[in-house]
């Protein structure tokens, strides 16, 4: 039995205590009153009331006491249950606050080695960009320079012969303009001359 049974049982005790001192007050005060009735049949009549009363009593605490006894029980029984329901269901909601904790720690984890990756992987693709960069300017440099030098040589040749054609094309002129006929006899027989000399 708890605690607030064995109160509970002292007052109903203490209760019929009192109660029984006010009757017997009660019963002496009548007493008192009645100075004429002889005393034996007084004491007889009291101890009848006590006796009737204390059966009343007895009964009535035998009656009274047993369901409310029952029902304190029932009612200490279903407070017992419901602090052990509620013991288990704040034990499994640590439980459950601890899988979740711990899982939500699992998973900062995992973002964390993620973005460390995605950082790494960013990290080496902008560095494979930049050296593909790097060769490609440098091709493209090293074609420019060819190319540019094909162009310039080319450019040169056609300036040479160009020039040639001019060059030939003026001597050409000068030779109609300034050779008269004479003159050219007078060559032709100069390289005959020459190439007789040279035989």
């Amino acid at each position: 039995m708890n605690l607030r049974g064995i109160l509970m049982n002292k007052k109903i005790i203490s209760s019929a205590a009192v109660l029984l001192l006010i009757v017997s007050a009660s019963v002496a005060v009548a007493a008192a009153d009645a100075h004429h009735v002889d005393s034996g049949v007084l004491i007889k009549d009291f101890l009848y009331r006590m006796f009737n009363f204390a059966v009343t009593f007895g009964l009535l605490a035998y009656f009274v006491t047993k369901p409310i006894r029952k029902g304190l029980a029932g009612r200490r029984e279903g407070i017992e249950k419901a602090l052990k329901e509620a013991q288990d269901a704040k034990e499994k909601a640590e439980a459950r606050y601890a899988e979740y904790d711990e899982k939500l720690t699992k998973a900062s984890a995992e973002i964390d080695d993620i973005y460390a990756s995605i950082k790494r992987e960013g990290e080496l693709e902008r560095d494979r960009i930049i050296a593909e960069a790097k060769e490609m300017a440098e091709k493209i440099s090293q074609d420019a320079e060819k190319a540019a030098s094909r162009e310039i040589a080319k450019a040169k040749a056609e300036l040479r012969q160009e020039a040639t054609n001019m060059a030939i094309e003026i001597a050409r002129d000068l030779l109609t303009q300034k050779v008269t006929g004479d003159d050219q006899k007078r060559l032709v027989n100069e390289y005959i001359q020459k190439v007789g000399e040279l035989h």
